[in-house]
């Protein structure tokens, strides 16, 4: 999972810390493995759990985002998007960033260890290591592909949220994961559209800067496509009933017209409308999939 944010000088030492965490994208990250959390059990999660599950999945997400800016400090130091992180600036040093996250890891992993499962925490650490090495340091500066194929592990939150509850991961858990990572190619392409001149200064192989404009803007509409199908997933499994469907089928009607927009029509304006659009769409599609959880129980839906 990717995001955007607006450039800012952090100030206090606190908040430059905080901002290695990236955290618009583990708080998406964590409010999926919450979603999990809830949907494992027909009744409520364990306090014990919860609390557990979501701070510990929180702590090793900002770890491996922490990693993420020391490798990619002087590519973040080419971008307008990313030129403000403290690691860009060098107002945090490498030792400091690396035990900043050995902390954070090391505490996550204890607490989910501690208060959920092992299986939860072998699970997250597979998550930090797709992400933190595979994904940034192998694939992001290698291939075009980078995000597809590394989405992967940022679509896990769902799984790791069911592991914490049940201590397995059925068929229904990856089923959201999928979605996720169908989900990942035409959100972060619409970023990485208007953002081109970014990645083209940092040397970045991404898709509108290897393939060209009109083939990202191809892939972002079939993706959506794909996407719209998978998210029909979990009411054809059972796992969600009308008031999950009818949600999916409209907050889905509306990516495709923003990605078919994109397609026939392409400005930065539209692409930049589409990336937020695609955040406020992933969160409402997983709200709705909990509301029709309970709303089931409760009114037989």
């Amino acid at each position: 999972m990717e995001s955007t944010t607006i450039a800012r000088h952090p100030g206090s030492r606190i908040s430059q810390y905080l901002a290695l965490t990236k955290p618009r994208v583990t708080q998406l990250a964590v409010f999926c493995a919450v979603i999990g959390m809830f949907l494992a059990t027909p009744g409520m999660v364990p306090w014990k759990v919860l609390i557990g599950g979501t701070v510990g999945i929180a702590l090793t997400a900002g770890a491996a985002f922490a990693i993420n800016c020391l490798v990619e400090q002087k590519i973040d130091a080419k971008m307008r998007r990313t030129s403000w992180r403290p690691s860009a600036r060098g107002e945090i040093t490498t030792t400091q960033i690396l035990l900043f996250s050995a902390v954070l890891g090391g505490v996550g992993m204890w607490i989910l260890y501690t208060l959920t499962n092992p299986l939860t925490m072998w699970l997250t650490v597979a998550t930090f290591i797709g992400y933190a090495v595979i994904y940034t340091l192998l694939l992001k500066p290698a291939t075009p592909q980078n995000i597809v194929i590394g989405g992967a592990s940022g679509a896990m939150p769902p799984a790791l949220g069911w592991a914490a509850v049940t201590g397995h991961v059925p068929g229904d858990a990856w089923i959201l994961v999928l979605i996720i990572f169908v989900w990942t190619p035409p959100h972060f392409w619409a970023l990485a559209l208007y953002r081109r001149k970014d990645y083209e200064n940092a040397g970045l192989p991404m898709l509108p800067n290897t393939h060209g404009e009109q083939y990202t803007r191809l892939h972002i509409l079939l993706y959506t496509v794909i996407l719209l199908a998978v998210t029909l997933m979990p009411f054809i499994s059972g796992m969600s009933g009308l008031v999950y469907l009818v949600s999916a089928v409209v907050l889905g009607a509306i990516f495709l017209g923003y990605a078919w927009k994109i397609y026939r029509e392409y400005s930065d304006a539209l692409a930049r409308k589409t990336f937020r659009y695609s955040i406020v769409y992933l969160s409402l599609l997983f709200a709705a999939l909990l509301v029709d959880h309970y709303a089931r129980g409760l009114i037989g839906l």
